[in-house]
């Protein structure tokens, strides 16, 4: 019986080190294997590696019968792709990068959407990883499923963005990739994953967004998506998507409608040259090595309190944000976990919404799917809402959570003697104090 889902791998030279006997290709796998959704084989496509990576691919395909592992002479990642594509049993296609890693119910959640809307392509949201420290991509602001044509509105005004050009951030029907022949294309070795996209979404009724980031996201130089071609291949590789892209748009438009978009669409050239661009001039772009949070870097700081409640807040918010990644949990989980482990056997209410700055219905959709996770445990009362605690699964996260008071004033007190900050921690507490009564 064919799998529900087929997971597509290149691997080429990713045997990087990652952790003590860990490399940075067993955090991918890794990440596959431990899905809460089973039903999938993963293809695990070698492309002539050098390293270590041959071996471990053998040694995991030697241990779970759902891996197949493809051995192959260096020619490209188009060209693996398009092996893996052709080698797919599954219903659905999904694809990871080999530095990369997605969480633990990835798999699960694509399929669920793209089965519960009828859609024909599901799109989510990514974390990007820079060092330790995350940032949650996205681009769509609505769950409703989308049209076509509703999708080309929102990707018109950002279309450079990795949101819309990569593979791994997406669900894929295989009868429409086989039905219309849709492959990697092979001559192009720079934005080739945007054109198989663009012309997926030609073949495609519904697309579902989900403003849930269930990929981790990690660029890196050398990789087998990252080859320098010379710039005339990539001038003409630009030419190419752009005159690729034009097309898309007259396809989804008439030629009325064309002709008021035309302004937009030809945007698509500025978008090339701007920071929000999945495409830099150069193939190896760094487009996204800056945005590990959305930071205003002001030239000179100053005594105002704003100023300086700004760059404590977003230092705090990088420091939890680590917690999240290393925990393999989002930072609204991670704020909920916090929650519960703050404040023991409480519910879902006006308060936590307020605290954690999460809206109602995203709230209650996250504790639910932490409590199956088992990272909370449920309390049901007859006469009263359900009470929550953090379970015995969420020790580790709770550990992290417990020394971000250390590594918060690790940072603020740099060069700062010790009994000085002694003395500033006693009166801060008295200064939060005042502040508390005050607002209440």
């Amino acid at each position: 019986m064919n799998p529900t889902v087929s997971i597509i791998v290149p691997v080429y030279n990713a045997a990087k080190p990652f952790t003590e006997g860990k490399t940075t290709l067993h955090r991918c796998i890794d990440s596959i294997l431990n899905q809460e959704y089973t039903d999938f084989e993963l293809i695990l496509l070698d492309d002539g590696s050098k390293d270590d990576s041959p071996k471990i691919l053998d040694d995991y395909a030697n241990v779970d019968h759902r891996i197949k592992v493809i051995h192959k002479p260096n020619t490209g990642v188009s060209n693996t792709r398009n092996l893996g594509m052709s080698s797919a049993k599954g219903k659905y296609i999904q694809f990871l990068d080999a530095d990369d890693w997605m969480t633990t119910d990835a798999t699960k959640t694509l399929v669920r959407s793209i089965e519960e809307a009828e859609a024909d392509m599901v799109i989510a949201d990514f974390y990007r990883v820079v060092g330790n420290n995350t940032s949650h991509k996205g681009r769509i602001d609505t769950d409703k499923v989308l049209t076509k044509e509703e999708f080309a509105e929102y990707m018109i005004q950002s279309p450079a963005d990795y949101y819309y050009g990569v593979l791994w951030n997406k669900l894929y029907k295989k009868d429409i990739i086989d039905t219309y022949h849709i492959q990697m294309d092979e001559n192009l070795s720079w934005a080739e994953d945007f054109i198989f996209n663009l012309e997926y979404l030609l073949h495609v009724n519904k697309i579902i967004p989900l403003q849930l980031p269930i990929y981790y996201y990690v660029k890196t130089e050398g990789s087998l998506v990252s080859q320098n071609v010379d710039i005339r291949s990539t001038v003409d590789m630009k030419l190419s998507v752009i005159k690729y892209y034009d097309q898309f748009y007259k396809s989804i438009y008439d030629e009325k409608e064309y002709s008021r978009k035309r302004a937009e669409i030809l945007g698509f050239l500025l978008n090339f040259a701007s920071d929000e661009s999945a495409f830099s001039f150069s193939p190896v772009t760094k487009k996204l090595g800056e945005e590990i949070l959305p930071l205003a870097k002001l030239t000179s700081p100053t005594n105002d309190i704003l100023v300086q409640n700004y760059y404590t807040t977003k230092l705090l918010e990088r420091l939890l944000q680590r917690i999240a990644t290393a925990s393999n949990i989002s930072f609204n989980e991670l704020r909920i976990i916090h929650y519960f482990y703050r404040f023991p056997n409480t519910s879902v209410d006006k308060q936590m919404s307020l605290f954690t700055d999460i809206n109602s219905i995203v709230l209650v959709t996250t504790v639910e799917r932490l409590t199956l996770n088992g990272y909370l445990t449920r309390t049901t009362v007859k006469t009263s809402p359900a009470i929550y605690t953090v379970s015995s699964k969420a020790d580790q996260i709770v550990k992290y959570l417990e020394s971000l008071d250390n590594d918060f004033n690790a940072i603020r007190f740099q060069n700062i003697d010790l009994s000085t900050q002694e003395q500033f921690l006693s009166i801060e507490d008295t200064i939060f104090l005042n502040i508390y009564h005050k607002l209440f």
